[in-house]
């Protein structure tokens, strides 16, 4: 007899072509890879590490297979994605964060610092009226006696109270608008922030200016990290990064994003405050001076 269009044969075979299509689908995506949304629409400052985390995954497509790289649905804070990360859930895989003992327990880290260290060379926004109380601070004992401004959940607040500094925590957007306010003293940025943050907050803040004459320094390597479940990815975005460093790709975005605001920064006029970090585990790759920015060469 012929096979009825529904009889549990023909049923079984649309089921099974079904689930053909859906599994080709799911090759054809690749893996899913999900970062942290910023916070709000005006916030740039993770440009550059999109920019590395998909052309690393770009460069291992024949090894890997494809991917999708997408932001999380939601805008996050550094404490909140790290709590997320944690999870292991779908909300986001892979973060940027500096290093910690703690955080390389808890995560897996892949240990190249994703602006070459960069962000330990600190330029501070003030208000305008500050610079002349700025301009006494010439030791680390000085340096106690301002009050530093940070952001909710971020590292450096640890490190800074660490080494005995008075620090004031905000949301990122209402730090702009406290500094020129003169609420605390300085509000120290990686180089390659303070100009960009500067341009996009101070028309709103018509107070605020870039310190003139202070470099703060730590060392403060900036990475990615995974969940421990995800060793696979973590090796693949390292296999694309070593690619990069080697084609030239990843010193070409460096400078991109880096560039101009390090001349601006005028480095050798500027006196060094050094400020220790103690959360540095012994694994940080502190003695390959190719991952790490030299002021000396700029």
């Amino acid at each position: 007899m012929p096979i009825s269009g529904s009889s549990p044969l023909r049923l079984q075979a649309t089921l099974f072509f079904g689930m053909l299509l859906l599994s080709f689908s799911a090759l054809s995506a690749g893996v899913k890879v999900v970062y942290p949304a910023n916070q709000t629409a005006r916030d740039t400052r993770f440009n550059d590490l999109i920019e590395i985390l998909d052309t690393a995954l770009k460069a291992t497509v024949a090894e890997f297979g494809p991917y999708e790289l997408t932001a999380s649905k939601d805008g996050m804070n550094e404490a909140r994605y790290l709590v997320e990360l944690k999870k292991g859930e779908d909300s986001v895989n892979v973060v940027w964060s500096s290093t910690s003992v703690e955080k390389e327990k808890d995560f897996l880290p892949l240990r190249i610092p994703l602006r070459k260290g960069i962000l330990g060379y600190r330029v501070a926004l003030i208000a305008k009226d500050k610079q002349a109380l700025i301009d006494q601070a010439k030791t680390l004992d000085d340096l106690k006696k301002l009050q530093i401004g940070q952001g909710l959940g971020w590292g450096d607040v640890k490190l800074y109270e660490s080494n005995g500094l008075t620090v004031t925590t905000a949301q990122y957007d209402n730090l702009f608008k406290m500094a020129d306010g003169g609420r605390f003293d300085l509000f120290p940025r990686g180089i390659s922030e303070a100009f960009n943050e500067y341009n996009t907050y101070s028309r709103s803040n018509p107070n605020l200016a870039i310190e003139k004459n202070l470099l703060i320094y730590y060392p403060w390597p900036y990475y990615f990290f995974f969940n421990h479940s995800d060793a696979k990815l973590k090796d693949r975005v390292e296999a694309g990064i070593r690619k990069m460093m080697k084609d030239g790709s990843f010193d070409a975005i460096f400078k991109k994003y880096n560039g101009a605001a390090i001349e601006k920064a005028d480095l050798k006029h500027r006196r060094i405050i050094k400020v220790n970090n103690g959360m540095l585990p012994k694994e940080t790759p502190l003695n390959d001076a190719s991952l790490w920015f030299d002021p000396k060469k700029y």
